[in-house]
């Protein structure tokens, strides 16, 4: 087999249909739309019409609320945060948000960094946070290390 010779499989691609050229195409005149009516038109969505009866998103009932000053928190396990004191990249004497910021465990503050309990915590950590579950105090606490949860640092 040479170069020139490649060819796809017979029935592998399709012409495109030109649509709007003549009649002798079969989709010549009105392009397939069919005569007259709000589909022929150019410009049309109809998503979601149901022909004048009550669309479904109408008919489902309304449910639930989203506060708009909702907190919204960077989470953080323990086993994690030990993950990156083993590695060096943390320092288990001084660990605040900024640290953790710096060092790449978490991306961005958000409202403050919260402290979850899973995992293990073997270094005694000194931290300091904006919230932190119960489990994870006494779990930093039990490795001799202590938690502290800080206000949230007010928006720069």
């Amino acid at each position: 087999m040479k170069l020139h010779e490649l060819r796809d499989n017979p029935g592998a691609t399709k012409p495109r249909k030109r649509i709007g050229r003549g009649p002798g195409s079969g989709t010549g005149k009105t392009g397939g739309r069919g005569i007259k009516g709000q589909k022929s038109r150019s410009g049309v969505a109809i998503n979601g019409y149901e022909g004048g009866q009550m669309p479904l998103y109408q008919r489902l009932p309304k449910r639930g609320f989203n506060k708009p000053n909702r907190k919204k928190f960077a989470v953080i396990n323990l086993g994690l945060i030990q993950k990156f004191i083993d590695e060096k990249k943390l320092d288990a004497k001084d660990i605040t948000e900024d640290t953790l910021v710096a060092s790449g465990l978490v991306r961005r503050k958000l409202d403050g960094v919260r402290v979850l309990a899973k995992g293990e915590l073997t270094a005694k950590a000194n931290i300091t946070v904006t919230g932190a579950s119960k489990s994870a105090v006494e779990a930093v606490e039990k490795a001799g290390g202590k938690l502290t949860v800080a206000a949230p640092a007010a928006a720069e």
